[in-house]
């Protein structure tokens, strides 16, 4: 037990140390404030919890074997990082063209807005459907009863994960210093911006 429980949460820090969506998104609200980004991360593992009962239940077969329910699935989901993109880039242009933003505070976002941002990105993106299905059974000890260990995974998975992003928004906190004054933050903005319609029509075009 104690040998599989170190193999997933290996693998729970590779996954989440590798880049995509989920990222960018936590990255940008935490550059608004501390309390954004925390509710982006916990908006976000929601999503994961979701997926894993999804996968303990069985559920994420039908888009894995669907591929009518995938595609709908992908362009639902390219469709949300292309709105989230185009609302950051539009968001940075405004900044950059009103001179009196420059030295204004960044905007508070209300907790429930960045909780359902990070919930809504997780839960359009078909790829964590599959990829719950595929992963966490592969953690199931034989003989094991799988519905509540899958469960239970899911649930460290997502608690973990918590904990992970959670030094990324301590970090850009602690960078606040830097990364609140309003040229850097427009910058980052659109970079944040660009990646997200990036990776939006990388999941539309992908077959």
């Amino acid at each position: 037990m104690l040998t599989t429980l170190v193999a997933f949460l290996g693998a729970c820090t590779l996954i989440a140390a590798s880049p995509g969506p989920s990222t960018v998104l936590i990255v940008k609200q935490s550059l608004r404030s501390r309390r954004a980004g925390f509710m982006t991360v916990l908006g976000n593992e929601t999503g994961i919890f979701v997926w894993g009962l999804a996968a303990a239940f069985g559920l994420t077969a039908l888009v894995a074997a669907s591929q009518v329910a995938y595609d709908i699935m992908r362009v639902v989901g390219a469709g949300v990082l292309l709105v989230f993109g185009a609302q950051t880039l539009w968001n940075a242009r405004k900044k950059k063209a009103d001179a009196d933003e420059e030295d204004a505070p960044v905007k508070a976002r209300s907790s429930w807005a960045a909780y359902r941002s990070g919930l809504l990105l997780n839960l359009a993106n078909p790829k964590a459907a599959v990829f719950a299905m595929s992963f966490l059974p592969q953690f199931v000890p034989s003989g094991a009863p799988q519905l509540p260990f899958m469960i239970g995974l899911a649930a460290l998975w997502a608690v973990y994960e918590v904990g992970y992003y959670g030094l990324y928004v301590w970090f850009v906190g602690r960078m606040k210093a830097v990364l609140s004054r309003a040229a850097e933050r427009r910058r980052l903005e659109q970079v944040s911006g660009g990646v997200l319609v990036l990776l939006g029509v990388r999941l539309a075009v992908e077959g």
